[in-house]
Formats: structure tokens, C-alpha cells, sequence
């Protein structure tokens, strides 16, 4: 199945509106997931209880068509409780396996700062290679594997800061922050009918495409055009972050290698098969923020990662 470019905005499009029937608002966290979707990343949303991370997560798996997992991950968590196991049945004496609930095309990692480093680490493998080892095994997860992690902010009570090696596989961190008043109203109108945990069903939402579709969409972005000077300006705006002294730590070229790759997704849902500077300016908060860390000095003049990001793309000559 093959995509065209307007086909793959329609479908993007349509994916929108499909989740727009029970999501107030949060149109930006609807498009990155969307970004991420056709550049095969992962995505880390960030906000406090009530924001409708998870249903946002479940709606969006609903409209994708995408085979839907969850594990709310706790501090008893285990690394097996993810990947599943090798079992000794004893009928045929033989190991059978048993899959956790990582085999899924979306995972959803509920509350994923819940569970120590040590869990967390399981799903590094998953993310970076779209398989998981058993016993030495390795084990094939679907070809659009998909993690979309929740977590509260890291000052609330009860979290573990995720690892830095656990981070840098997410291609986008977003913030969550509460509504507007006007969004809160409409929040109200439309679930204060319904008792019990809203599902995206009792909404209407229905699949809008499926594993061929995503796909085909998937390969049409590989068909954008990067040029060589937005390659030049990905670059330096990823190295400036590790030299400016306000940053103790900055992203890795794995950083500018996604970057890249969701500004040429971008510029695919927007109908084009070429990236513009400004693909890679409206991502780079989103791509950058959880990979760069405040120096001391930075930290006590109370100095926020995304306004440094704002200030190094300013900074950064762009092509014209």
C-alpha cells in the first residue's frame, strides 16, 4: 500500500477529528502524537492527575486502529510483570512463553516515574529496538511499536526520576497543563453526563486507520526532502546546547538524528515533501527538553530548560 503525501495529511486529519470527539482542547499534544506516529517514536506526556493523559492515550490508540496495551506501573512492579516470561509447562516439559503485556502495537506506561530505575529499564530494549530478550531469546515486538508514557511531575510525592538513558529514547517529552476556564466549562458539559470512567466507545470513536494505513503513511516520510541546509541547522542548534555554561548536561546526536526525523514527519502532515527551519523550531522544545540539564548555577537563578531551547533557536542562524 502506498501513501501520497495529501493522503497522509487526510488521514492525520481525519485522525483529529476522531479524537477531538471526546478530547477538549490539547490540539498540540493531538499533533505531536500524530508526528510521532508516522516518525515511529515514543512519547513521554507530563501533567498533573485529572489532565486525561491515559484517556488521551486510549482515544488516540481507538482512532490509530492500534492493538492496545497498558501497565500501570507501581513501586512492586518487576521487570516480568512487563516482558512476560518463560513458563515450564509440565505436560510437555517443555518452557512456553508467556507474553507480557509489552507485545502490544501502543503501550501505554501509566504513571511510568511510579516504578523504580530498575523497571524502567526494562523497557529500554522495546523502545530502541522494537524487541524484547527472554532468556537469551529474542522476541519481535509489531513493526509500529509504540510507547506513550505518563508521569506526574517529578516534585509530587512517591515518583523516581526517570534515567537519563531511559529519557533520551522518548522523541518527545510534552507538558500537559490544565485547561483554560473556557476548556475546563466544556470538559464539564460533556463528561459531567456520564458516570464511571469515560471510554473513548461511549464517544463515538471509532478506527480511522489501521496497521496498513500507518504504514504506508510511515513510508511516505521517508520520501521528505531534508536538505542539507536544515541538516547544518539540526546540527548546530543540538550542539549549542552543550556549549552554553547554563547547561550541565546537553542532547546527544541521537537527539539530532530524531529531531530531524519528526521536522520531516511534521512536514508530511503539513502536505509537503520538503522541511523548513521553522519543522525544526516548532520541535524542538518538545524534542530537547528532557534531554538537557540545568547547571547548578542555572538551577538557583531559577532558569526553566524551555526558555534556554527558545533562546539557543534564536540564537542559531537559520537557512533561508
Amino acid at each position: 500500500m502506498t501513501m501520497s503525501l495529501d493522503e497522509t495529511r487526510s488521514l492525520a486529519g481525519a485522525i483529529r477529528t476522531e479524537i477531538g470527539k471526546a478530547i477538549v482542547g490539547q490540539e498540540e499534544t493531538v499533533e505531536h502524537l500524530l508526528i510521532a506516529l508516522v516518525a515511529q517514536g515514543h512519547v513521554l506526556l507530563e501533567g498533573p492527575p485529572g489532565t486525561a493523559k491515559t484517556f488521551l492515550a486510549q482515544c488516540f490508540a481507538t482512532a490509530t486502529g492500534m492493538e492496545f496495551g497498558r501497565i500501570q506501573f507501581t513501586p512492586d512492579l518487576l521487570p516480568g510483570d512487563i516482558l512476560g516470561s518463560n513458563l515450564f509447562n509440565f505436560q510437555t516439559s517443555q518452557f512456553t512463553l508467556t507474553r507480557g503485556p509489552i507485545f502490544r502495537e501502543l503501550l501505554l506506561a501509566d504513571e511510568i516515574n511510579r516504578t523504580p530505575p530498575k523497571t524502567q529499564a526494562a523497557l529500554l530494549e522495546a523502545m530502541q529496538e522494537r524487541r524484547v530478550t527472554l532468556d537469551g531469546e529474542a522476541h519481535a515486538l509489531p513493526p509500529g511499536f509504540m510507547v506513550v508514557a505518563t508521569q506526574n511531575p517529578i516534585e509530587n510525592q512517591g515518583v523516581y526520576p526517570l534515567p537519563e538513558a531511559q529519557l533520551d529514547r522518548f522523541l518527545f517529552k510534552l507538558l500537559v497543563p490544565y485547561p483554560s476556564a473556557e476548556e475546563e466549562a466544556a470538559i464539564v458539559r460533556r463528561f459531567g453526563q456520564h458516570s464511571g470512567p469515560p471510554r473513548p466507545a461511549e464517544f463515538g470513536i471509532g478506527a480511522v486507520a489501521d496497521a496498513a494505513s500507518i504504514a504506508a503513511a510511515q513510508q511516505a516520510v521517508k520520501g521528505v526532502t531534508l536538505a542539507e541546509e536544515v541538516i547544518a541547522y539540526t546540527v548546530a542548534l543540538v550542539r549549542a546546547t552543550r556549549e552554553t555554561a547554563e547547561l550541565a548536561g546537553g542532547a546527544s546526536p541521537r537527539a539530532a538524528v530524531l529531531l530531524a526525523n519528526s521536522a520531516r514527519a511534521r512536514a508530511a502532515l503539513h502536505g509537503r515533501d520538503y522541511v523548513l527551519p521553522d519543522d525544526v523550531k516548532a520541535l524542538a522544545a518538545s524534542a530537547l527538553r528532557h534531554r538537557l540539564l540545568l547547571s547548578p548555577a542555572a538551577e538557583i537563578d531559577g532558569r526553566q530548560v524551555e526558555d534556554l531551547v527558545a533562546e539557543l533557536v534564536e540564537r542559531t542562524e537559520a537557512p533561508r
